[in-house]
């Protein structure tokens, strides 16, 4: 006996159609939480540098507290730890992706290039090096020049 049975092994226009449809949906959810998260995560590393980078400059001025009797900070933040900073470059603008830089601008800034091209600044401060009121100096927030110590 002969049957006659239809072999339907694909998926019909309308299902791809379907299926389509709501790949895009969820891309168009994903993409802009995902950007926000790298976002974030690249604001915590920036503070994380910062962070650790005052605790060096705090180390560099005692020790100058022990050798010249004085507590103060080197003229380029980033002279004046034991051991570098990935992705420190001195050029003169930070032009890669997680590039630090020092006094880019003609002045005391600490720049960083992130992933998606823009460029965050800080203020250095080398302190006061002389005279009764001499004292070590400070890094700024981020993009202003208030005295960020957190």
């Amino acid at each position: 006996m002969k049957t006659n049975t239809l072999n339907n092994k694909g998926f019909t226009l309308i299902e791809l159609i379907m299926v389509t449809i709501i790949l895009g949906i969820l891309a168009a959810v994903a993409i802009p939480r995902y950007q926000a998260t790298v976002k974030k995560a690249e604001e915590a590393a920036e503070k994380a540098v910062i962070s650790s980078l005052r605790a060096g400059l705090e180390t560099y001025a005692t020790e100058m507290l022990m050798e010249k009797g004085r507590r103060s900070w080197p003229s380029n933040p980033f002279t004046g730890l034991e051991t570098d900073v990935d992705g420190y470059n001195d050029k003169s603008y930070p032009d890669e992706d997680g590039m630090w830089t020092f006094g880019s601008t003609g002045d005391s800034t600490i720049s960083h290039q992130r992933g998606d091209n823009t460029v965050t600044q800080w203020t250095y401060s080398q302190g006061n090096t002389t005279g009764n009121d001499a004292a070590p100096g400070f890094i700024g927030n981020l993009n202003n020049g208030a005295n960020d110590n957190d």
